[in-house]
């Protein structure tokens, strides 16, 4: 028999995981959500709720148009995240199509799989927040979003009190913030020193560490739950150690790929509650969702990775 190749034994790999035949095929249906294996979780601080550690983000992805190829690929995307026992999936209004695609994909699944919905508010003004969100709900095909976070702080204060009015009737479960740069942190820190917040997301990533100085350590002691949104440092950091061999003790940790390398990295800091990896790929879901999976990282390992990176 010839020697595997990675693609296939990570193929391999994800579909002795979800105890089943991954279905990558471009024009799969969506059948069934498969079974659910366990993923490792973390507590929401202001909750206690269990949520899994590796999510999946819309951004470009899901912004595609039905009958595409590309739209074709997301019921298998969905399929892995949730069979690796996954329920995070993170989007917003700046997404383009991302919204509507995934309340698409999710309602035509009978019963509905339970996910974790989050999205974001991205205007100016309280009652054009209100109208975006009402605009959430309908694509989402949803009566109630678990978590919905002011994108980028645009125009916070005044989106916070709908927020929170949206919290009490029900209507959404966890509220948050979120930016994607560290030139926002001094903002970040003093919105969650000056208000109760549930959630906060961020970038994050090996090679984009200034969310560890003092952002991460504030978090933890606010008790707020921490997104990854950018666990892949925007791309370039895989781009940038594609050519190097994986560490000699990878194996030892269950990491077969960078990537998996990388989202461990994040998960070794207890501050961290969720990342969300974005991908149109299903190989690539399954790939991430299973570095949930194995050892964490020491403290000796993280300073290795760092110093790679």
């Amino acid at each position: 028999m010839a020697a595997l190749n990675r693609r296939q034994l990570l193929r391999l790999a994800a579909v002795c995981a979800t105890g089943g035949v991954l279905r990558v095929a471009a024009g799969a249906p969506p059948g069934p959500t498969p079974q659910a294996r366990p993923m490792p979780t973390r507590p929401i601080p202001s909750s206690g709720e269990a949520l899994p550690v590796i999510g999946l983000g819309t951004y470009r992805s899901f912004d595609v148009s039905p009958g595409s190829s590309d739209y074709a690929k997301l019921p298998a995307v969905l399929d892995a995240l949730f069979a690796a026992g996954g329920s995070v999936i993170d989007s917003s209004p700046m997404y383009g199509r991302a919204e509507q695609a995934v309340g698409e994909l999710l309602s035509v699944r009978q019963p509905r799989p339970r996910a974790f919905l989050a999205t974001k508010v991205w205007t100016s003004g309280r009652m054009a927040g209100i109208r975006q969100m009402e605009e959430s709900f309908r694509l989402l095909q949803t009566d109630r979003i678990d978590l919905m976070q002011i994108h980028n702080l645009v125009d916070w204060q005044a989106h916070l009190p709908a927020l929170r009015e949206m919290k009490a009737a029900g209507r959404i479960r966890y509220i948050g913030v979120t930016h994607y740069t560290s030139t926002a942190y001094d903002a970040l820190e003093k919105v969650l020193n000056s208000t109760e917040l549930d959630f906060l997301q961020i970038n994050y990533a090996l090679d984009d560490r200034d969310a560890e100085a003092r952002l991460l350590p504030l978090a933890q002691a606010r008790g707020v739950a921490v997104i990854c949104n950018t666990p892949f440092g925007g791309g370039g950091l895989l781009r940038r150690l594609a050519s190097r061999p994986l560490p000699a003790w990878a194996a030892e940790v269950g990491a077969a790929s960078w990537a998996q390398l990388a989202l461990k990295f994040l998960l070794a800091n207890p501050a961290l509650t969720c990342a969300i990896p974005g991908t149109g790929n299903p190989r690539y879901m399954a790939e991430n969702a299973a570095a949930a999976n194995g050892p964490a990282l020491s403290p000796q390992q993280v300073r290795a990775l760092v110093a790679l990176a």
